[in-house]
This record gives structure tokens, C-alpha cells and sequence, in this order.
């Protein structure tokens, strides 16, 4: 029998997750760029194999291979980046223990459904969060509205977000790290308007609609995968119930921060 769809993306997550760890562990040695370069490859090439070993009649989008635009006509399409966070996968803390806030994504689209499965691996932590499993969630603090944020370039929208209200910015890592943290209740809401692909956001988006929670792009827009242009820069996920109230503070932030129109001539 065929594995079902969101067994397969946790398992692919989770085996991604064990070939980036044996990078790291066999590549302490590497500099910083040659370990990032060695994680990208050895996960893109297990996620690869093993797709087109199980369900070689799908099509692939992966951040580290060729744009394929057979997928544009696919039934099914798997969305995966081999490993998000790179930066955080090949440094220490300041303890000088290695990063754990990086991820593996694996997602599935279905044509007139959309994303249907989805498994988000954090290797480091040893976990793996999938559509078919409710992690136990957090209550919300009362408190500053938690943001998970960049740890090394918060986006300038942030800046105008805590100067409109009482907010607790949490720096951590990759995007689905971030992500999870919306999941689990460690954080309110993850916001971003800083650029990002498909791949950086569809697993995470899919268990995170899976938990219940609102995802979309900052102006409230659906998030649409799987289209020519696999640029979807911005994104936005949260509790459903502060969602209205957020997606209208997100909106008065980034009117603060354009640009000033010069008046016209008359």
C-alpha cells in the first residue's frame, strides 16, 4: 500500500533532517560557506531520490534544483527546501553549541485544492510538525503582542509595527522555525514582508493552517502556490481570532512606512 501523503512528507522531513546532521557532524572542519553548500546539496539530493523513488509521477519545485516547468501543468507538486536557515545550520551559539533554528520543508500541492500536506523538520530539536498531528499550543500571554522576528534583518515593517503597539519581538532563525513558534503558542504571530519563495512558506503555512491558525499575505490575500513566479515575499501567520485586528495594524504600519508621494505639480 502507498504511504499516505502526510506520513511521506514527515518522513522525508525527518530523513532530510538525519542527512543534514551527518553533514554537520562529518563537516566540522568545513568553513562556514563549504558546510552551507554541503547541507543544501546532500538534503536536495535525498529529497530528490526518494521523491522520484515513491511517487515518481509528481513534479518537484526545491529551492536547490532547476525550475522545472513541467510542474506548472502537474496534478500534484511537492514543495521542499532542503534546508531553511543556512546560516543558522552552520554556526554555534554563544555557548558554542551548534544552531538548532533551522528547518526542513516539505509540502504537497494539489491542483484545485492547493497545499494538502506538509511536514516542517526542525533536526536540531529533534522534532517534526505535520498537518496530521495538533501540537499542544501555549495559551497567549495577556502580555506585548510576541512577534518571532530575524534575529540578523528584521524587516523595516517590524520597526513600524512596535511603534503603533506593545510588542515583544523574539528573534530566532529559519522561516519555519518562526513558524512553529506561532504553532506551539511561544509566539503570537509571525510577520514578514522582508522577501521570500514558495518554498520558504508553504510547508510551514500548511501545518499551520492544520493547527488553525490564519496564514496570509500581509494585505490578507490568499497565499498561492505553485504558480510561474515562485516569488511570494510576504506573509503573515497568527491566531484566527487576532487576525482582523492584526492584518489592520500590519496595514497602518506599512502606510507609515512608504514612501511620501510628491505633490503633484499644479
Amino acid at each position: 500500500m502507498s504511504t499516505p501523503d502526510e506520513e511521506l512528507a514527515a518522513r522525508l522531513a525527518q530523513g532530510a533532517g538525519h542527512v543534514l546532521l551527518d553533514v554537520r557532524a562529518a563537516g566540522a572542519d568545513l568553513t562556514t560557506a563549504a558546510l552551507k553548500d554541503a547541507g543544501d546539496a546532500a538534503a536536495h539530493a535525498y529529497l530528490v531520490a526518494e521523491l522520484a523513488r515513491v511517487r515518481p509521477d509528481d513534479a518537484v519545485l526545491s529551492e536547490e534544483g532547476a525550475d522545472d516547468p513541467v510542474r506548472l501543468g502537474a496534478e500534484r507538486v511537492w514543495i521542499v527546501d532542503p534546508l531553511d536557515g543556512t546560516r543558522e545550520f552552520s554556526e554555534h551559539d554563544e555557548d558554542g553549541v551548534w544552531r538548532s533554528d533551522w528547518a526542513v520543508h516539505v509540502a504537497l500541492w494539489q491542483r484545485g485544492t492547493g497545499l494538502t500536506a506538509g511536514a516542517v523538520a526542525l533536526p536540531g530539536r529533534d522534532v517534526v510538525y505535520t498537518t496530521d498531528l495538533r501540537p499542544a499550543r501555549a495559551a497567549s500571554s495577556g502580555g506585548p503582542l510576541r512577534l518571532a522576528v530575524s534575529r540578523s534583518r528584521p524587516p523595516e515593517l517590524i520597526g513600524a509595527i512596535a511603534a503603533l503597539t506593545d510588542v515583544e519581538l523574539v528573534p530566532m532563525g529559519s522561516a519555519g522555525v518562526k513558524a512553529m513558534s506561532v504553532v506551539t503558542g511561544e509566539c503570537d504571530a509571525y510577520v514578514h514582508g522582508g522577501g521570500q519563495y514558495e518554498w520558504d512558506s508553504a510547508a510551514p503555512v500548511a501545518v499551520a493552517r492544520a493547527a488553525g491558525l490564519h496564514c496570509s499575505r500581509l494585505d490578507g490575500t490568499p497565499l498561492e502556490y505553485n504558480r510561474p513566479d515562485p516569488w511570494l515575499p510576504d506573509l503573515v501567520v497568527c491566531e484566527a481570532d487576532r487576525a482582523d485586528d492584526l492584518l489592520d495594524l500590519i496595514s497602518r504600519a506599512m502606510r507609515a512606512t512608504a514612501p511620501a508621494k510628491e505633490n503633484a505639480a499644479p
